[in-house]
């Protein structure tokens, strides 16, 4: 009987941080009443959007509160209120899905957004999409960190007159762990298994490398091979409690 009170006592705390009128809103204004109403999306704490006129799909067994922005998962408890969505283009969710406290959330009309199950961003954590960003199954990042796949102005050479793309893509693998303040940036790919340092910077394709690497530095290189983060003993942990 305690523990069932324990229960009750904690769901009801955890419920009182939800943002109810951003996730009816957001619920109803994006999804048919079928999946609206079994609300699949949370929002927590403060939020503005900015603009939410592009396409959500969930691609998965739709669950109450599967999808998560702000949602109170690490050890920090307070949001400072300046979490932010913009959402022009094609989000795709493939399961359940963290966003962390006081984000910034940015998908650009006609570009292509993919999260895979269990994959999270830590708090004021930054995603900018302008073509196409791909998260795979299990890819936690750190808190402080940010994925751009754009560099936002035109660089040119200045002796020939050419100019660089300005836009890329950013493809991370399943079962990656990024640490904090890391940036993920245009034309980056990750193997599957791979672990990136704090404070980092990613500019370039690593999966030649293999899976099961470490890798690290400004800009990243490899550091060490067969290491990787013990899914095996996590995974099983991350879904009792980040799941709700």
């Amino acid at each position: 009987m305690i523990k069932k009170l324990k229960d009750i006592y904690h769901r009801l705390k955890f419920y009182s941080k939800i943002n109810w009128v951003k996730t009816l809103y957001f619920n109803y204004k994006k999804f048919p009443y079928s999946i609206a109403r079994k609300l699949p999306v949370f929002f927590y704490g403060s939020i503005k959007f900015q603009n939410i006129k592009g396409d959500v799909v969930i691609e998965a067994p739709i669950k109450r509160g599967m999808i998560g922005f702000g949602q109170p998962y690490e050890k920090n408890t307070r949001h400072k209120g300046i979490a932010e969505v913009a959402i022009a283009g094609k989000l795709v969710f493939k399961g359940h899905v963290q966003f962390g406290k006081d984000y910034f959330f940015y998908i650009s009309k006609g570009s292509y957004a993919e999260f895979g199950h269990m994959s999270s961003m830590g708090s004021t954590g930054k995603i900018i999409c302008t073509n196409k960003i791909i998260l795979g199954d299990y890819a936690r990042i750190g808190s402080e960190s940010q994925i751009m796949d754009t560099n936002f102005h035109q660089m040119i050479d200045t002796e020939t007159g050419e100019r660089f793309p300005m836009t890329g893509s950013v493809i991370i693998g399943n079962y990656n762990y990024i640490g904090n303040r890391v940036s993920l940036m245009s034309n980056t790919v990750t193997p599957d298994f791979c672990t990136v340092a704090s404070n980092s910077l990613c500019n370039k394709n690593y999966s030649s490398y293999g899976n099961n690497i470490l890798i690290g530095g400004i800009p990243a290189k490899l550091l060490r091979n067969n290491i990787s983060r013990d899914w095996e003993l996590e995974k099983d942990l991350l879904d009792e409690w980040l799941i709700i």
